[in-house]
């Protein structure tokens, strides 16, 4: 969690009938407002006073991404064990931690709803970011809560599962003695169950207005989202012409885990220079794709697949693929738990570390924290990972994508989590990267608007 306190004593006042959005650019201190209202963090003065029907353990919720590590061990795994096919099996299965029996009836209505009837029987380590929120959000609302806090619910979701959850927010809103709060990083995100509207901004809360105001009050929306996104040139270091001609070919691959097919007779192709859009629903088998493209998965060797002209298990080893790699994902973002200085997360890429750090050389410090000026993130430097907010992170594992100058750029959901200026602001980057001859980019996304306009093929998986 953020270690900055607050610059003004907090007073926030919840009405009966009221449904929140909490909102603000990243790092302005929203998840540090509602880990006061669930006991997160202590308090060193004040307090917060609960009326007669939401005193009692358990009565306000939460639902965080970062609540993926109370019900899985990921401290203790590391990012390839996922697509090991033994290994994976000792995860366990979503119906073993979706609680008691007795409320399997409402669990099934909660799993029709989401369009999740099949999230059961997989195995926690092999869910896709979006399936891991779905899980999340269903679990929490097993236990019916009198407040319910939502972190940016919306991230990872394709477009049908945003459109349930809207509908589901509305459903619940309609229930006695249940108050709905969102934390928001995009004013665009905000439903129309919402009535009142918590500004944060630097670590301050501004005035609370209702919904129609913030809407109609564009200098609110200019404050906490400024528009200036220019950005300074790129540090990009001159490489030797790579001579490959095609970043990736794959000719009927299959891939299992047990009697479960993720992906099945798949052709795909990638010519150097080309920039691709991979596109489809949850649990379509994008990131297990993914794992193939970054050399992760052992299952690559035994199908037709080719990285760089090479085929797979014909000498090169991973270290060879990677460094002409650079790689973004919400899954590869779980596994960043160490309690180390943001600047060497980001010198990891050197490295093509997950988790595992090795020391920069002065040349490799300097460019690291190059990139960080670029994305607006140089004043975290020195700032413990584990410490900032879960945006900040997100600019810092970006940076870590860019550092290295790679031929093949990979971006997963590279906005998640972003605020509408950072958003901006990384596309910008992203489009004047990929501006360089040869460079290659995979781009995957639930946000069509969000595509960089680089982008000239698709690719879309289909949910067998």
């Amino acid at each position: 969690m953020p270690e900055f306190r607050f610059r003004m004593p907090v007073e926030w006042a919840l009405s009966s009938g009221q449904h929140w959005a909490v909102i603000g650019p990243n790092g302005a201190g929203k998840t540090i407002i509602t880990d006061m209202l669930t006991g997160k963090i202590p308090l060193k003065e004040g307090e917060v006073l609960r009326s007669q029907e939401c005193d009692y353990p358990g009565a306000i919720k939460s639902v965080t991404f970062r609540d993926i590590y109370d019900v899985a061990d990921y401290k203790n795994m590391y990012y390839q064990q996922r697509w090991n096919t033994s290994e994976a099996d000792q995860s366990p299965l979503i119906k073993d931690l979706m609680g008691s029996w007795d409320q399997q009836d409402y669990l099934q209505e909660l799993l029709r709803f989401f369009h999740a009837e099949d999230l059961l029987d997989k195995r926690l380590i092999l869910l896709s970011s979006g399936e891991l929120r779905k899980f999340l959000i269903i679990k929490m609302l097993l236990s019916k809560p009198a407040v319910l806090i939502l972190d940016n619910p919306y991230i990872g979701l394709d477009a049908p599962s945003r459109l349930h959850l809207n509908d589901l927010l509305q459903r619940m809103a309609s229930m006695d003695h249940l108050q709905i709060i969102l934390v928001l990083s995009n004013p665009d995100d905000i439903p129309e169950i919402i009535t009142n509207i918590l500004p944060v901004y630097d670590k301050q809360l501004l005035p609370p207005v209702t919904r129609e105001n913030f809407i109609e009050n564009q200098n609110l929306q200019h404050k906490l989202f400024p528009q200036n996104t220019e950005i300074p040139d790129l540090p990009l270091q001159e490489k030797p012409s790579s001579d490959y001609q095609f970043a990736l070919q794959m000719n009927a691959v299959n891939i299992k885990y047990g009697d479960r097919a993720i992906l099945q007779n798949l052709s795909w192709e990638v010519r150097r220079g080309e920039k691709w859009a991979l596109l489809g629903p949850n649990g379509a088998g994008k990131s297990t794709l993914l794992s193939l493209v970054c050399a992760d998965n052992p299952q690559s060797y035994a199908n037709h697949f080719y990285l760089f002209d090479k085929k797979r298990g014909s000498g090169e080893s991973i270290w060879e693929i990677k460094k002409r790699i650079g790689y973004i994902s919400p899954e590869v973002h779980l596994y960043y738990l160490q309690d180390v200085p943001s600047i060497d997360v980001v010198g990891s890429g050197f490295f093509d570390s997950i988790g595992l750090y090795r020391k920069c050389t002065q040349e490799q410090y300097a460019c690291a924290l190059e990139w960080m000026k670029i994305f607006g993130i140089e004043n975290l430097q020195h700032q413990s990972f584990l410490k900032i907010s879960y945006g900040e992170q997100r600019l810092i594992l970006l940076a870590r994508a860019f550092v290295k100058n790679p031929e093949l750029l990979i971006l997963d959901e590279p906005l998640h989590g972003l605020d509408k200026s950072n958003k901006i602001k990384a596309g910008k980057i992203i489009e004047r990267f990929c501006w360089q001859n040869g460079k290659t980019l995979i781009y995957v996304t639930h946000y069509p608007h969000e595509i960089p306009p680089c982008v000239t093929h698709r690719f879309v998986l289909t949910k067998s």
